[in-house]
């Protein structure tokens, strides 16, 4: 995906079809989440492509924020220890796919989940020091997250994308503001604000960005989105 691009309105080019013609390993989150891959990776006529669905073995949350609750969330690289599952997941992946360089793969897959280690620690030490551990969000996507630091969602604005939320769910999501003591709406770089915006107003609360996708300025590596994903977090639930 381009940076800053929604995997859930994502529409794929010609140019995305004709790259993966060409490539040995297809990496997917899955649990739903790339609605649009099955239908790229027939198109590309590509037979040797092997694809690695990084949710494959993960114990899957079920979103509660929807009217759809038998819908798997698939939100799970928010949790830097599952992110650090997938990081295995793909070392095996281009170590069957080119063994020549498996320990290359291995010793860089090995510093890179102690990194995430590290980041988890981070995160942990971060969240003990919060007041406020409930938070409103605009699209349900921090349950892993949540669950891993023992934070919760009080309320989500936009339950589905694209989905236009109901005056009765937007006086829900201000009681929820309202209950928890929270003067923060969290919006995302994907999505348009204006609803969040409107939302905030009727509560006295103001808007602070957190970014489930990355690839910004400053938000280029995993590590550094979720560094930018806690500080924005502390600076208004401390």
């Amino acid at each position: 995906l381009p940076p800053g691009a929604s995997p859930h309105i994502y529409e794929p080019t010609p140019k995305v079809i004709s790259a993966i013609a060409d490539a040995k390993l297809f990496v997917k989150v899955g649990a739903g989440l790339e609605f649009w891959a099955e239908k790229i990776i027939q198109a590309s006529g590509n037979k040797n492509l092997l694809v690695v669905i990084a949710s494959s073995g993960i114990p899957l949350l079920h979103e509660t924020h929807t009217h759809l609750p038998s819908e798997a969330d698939p939100h799970i690289w928010l949790d830097p220890l599952i992110a650090r599952d997938i990081v295995t997941k793909i070392e095996k992946a281009l170590v069957t796919i080119d063994p020549h360089h498996a320990e290359l793969y291995r010793a860089n897959a090995l510093v890179y989940r102690e990194k995430l280690s590290q980041l988890d620690r981070e995160i942990s030490e971060k969240v003990t020091t919060f007041k406020i551990k409930e938070y409103v969000t605009f699209h349900p996507a921090w349950n892993y997250f949540s669950k891993r630091y023992g934070l919760s969602v009080a309320g989500v604005i936009e339950e589905s994308p694209g989905k236009e939320p109901s005056p009765k769910h937007i006086a829900q999501i201000i009681k929820a503001i309202n209950r928890i003591g929270s003067r923060v709406v969290f919006v995302e770089p994907q999505f348009n604000p204006k609803i969040a915006e409107a939302v905030a107003r009727e509560c006295h609360a103001h808007i602070a960005f957190l970014d489930p996708i990355g690839g910004q300025k400053g938000r280029e590596t995993y590590v550094d989105l979720m560094r930018y994903n806690i500080s924005a977090m502390e600076r208004v639930m401390k």
